[in-house]
């Protein structure tokens, strides 16, 4: 078995590619991003204590930045402050208008306060990863934030550990699924999914079913799921910026989900990739890793509502969309009509 390289050698083969982007690179090189960056630890790099109040609680005073959360297909970017921060317990939030978290910190591992020194100057960032190594969120500083709050940060966080190397473990599952335990049958999965009221209801049935997600679907039933064809993401896309219609996009990881909500003003596909740049909110989709979307129809105690929901080839979750709503009001009826107008597949999915 090949040894994985020492942190010198992580940082020769980095200083002859500084071009390429730290997650391209760590995979050419069968790394993970959090050794890359560990392997920078004393030059540039301060590795960080896991505090996720501390984090959240000095992130408030950072003023506009830029938070990241991606997964393999997806980059959710979102630019405001840090505001109305809630920890405590399993999970962590963050509810303000531009920035908006849920933060499973059991699943954070390992952090790192990152300079790195570029044409227009230093830029600075506070980056944690999960037991694999994998990016579970960024805060990027901008030229308009607290940068002595930020060195406060960091001091208040800083570990006693500096090692340079970076131990890899298994990657955490998004999925509350026991492979181990019998799962519920189509029947108690169709009873259950109608006595929701309320969408973060959806994440604890799977859970008491013991079924995962994209599964879930596919048992589910043409009254609360239907498939759609892969264009249909780029098509609702067109759909409501053309009609200024608001929206919620969802993308997350094993540790964070991160929420944009609001209209959608600017997109492009540059090959692969279909973009949103927008003032505020910059998400970056690999069309090509979609496999498999689905309008899916949740109710609720208002009456019910409708998602679309994108899925790779092995049934991971890649973005989820929904019509943005008051809390307490049904859903847009041009949110709906917007789904139900969208391209079908060729073929229908067998459940």
């Amino acid at each position: 078995m090949t040894s994985s390289p020492t942190p010198l050698e992580i940082r020769d083969l980095r200083a002859a590619q500084p071009q390429m982007r730290e997650r391209d690179f760590a995979r050419i090189h069968k790394l993970s991003e959090a050794q890359l960056v560990a392997a920078h630890v004393g030059s540039g790099v301060t590795r960080l204590r896991v505090d996720v109040p501390a984090l959240l609680e000095g992130a408030r005073t950072l003023g506009p930045v830029m938070a990241l959360t991606r997964n393999e297909s997806a980059v959710h970017e979102k630019i405001g402050p840090y505001e109305k921060v809630f920890t405590g317990g399993h999970n962590a939030m963050v509810l303000g208008e531009q920035i908006d978290l849920r933060i499973f910190p059991s699943r954070w591992a390992s952090g790192f306060a990152v300079t790195k020194q570029t044409d227009d100057g230093a830029r600075h960032s506070l980056q944690f990863f999960d037991a694999a190594g994998d990016a579970v969120h960024k805060i990027h500083l901008r030229p308009e934030s607290n940068l002595d709050a930020y060195h406060a940060l960091v001091a208040v966080l800083t570990s006693e550990d500096q090692s340079q190397t970076q131990p890899v473990g298994v990657a955490p599952s998004v999925e509350a699924f026991d492979a181990n335990k019998p799962q519920a049958d189509a029947q108690a999965l169709r009873e259950a999914w109608g006595r929701l009221t309320d969408t973060h209801q959806f994440f604890p049935m799977l859970r008491d079913l013991n079924l995962p997600r994209h599964q879930a679907l596919l048992m589910a039933g043409p009254d609360y799921v239907h498939p759609v064809a892969v264009e249909a993401v780029e098509a609702m896309f067109e759909r409501v910026v053309a009609n200024g219609l608001p929206l919620m996009a969802f993308v997350g990881n094993a540790g964070c989900i991160q929420i944009h909500s609001g209209p959608i003003h600017k997109t492009a596909r540059m090959g692969a990739w279909f973009n949103v740049m927008d003032e505020t909110f910059h998400m970056h989709l690999r069309i090509d890793h979609i496999a498999h979307v689905y309008v899916v129809r949740k109710p609720v105690s208002e009456g019910h509502v409708t998602s679309l929901e994108a899925y790779d080839a092995q049934g991971r979750l890649i973005i989820q969309f929904f019509g943005k709503r008051i809390e307490g009001h049904d859903e847009r009826p041009l949110w709906r009509e917007t789904l139900a107008g969208l391209p079908q597949p060729n073929t229908s999915v067998a459940a």
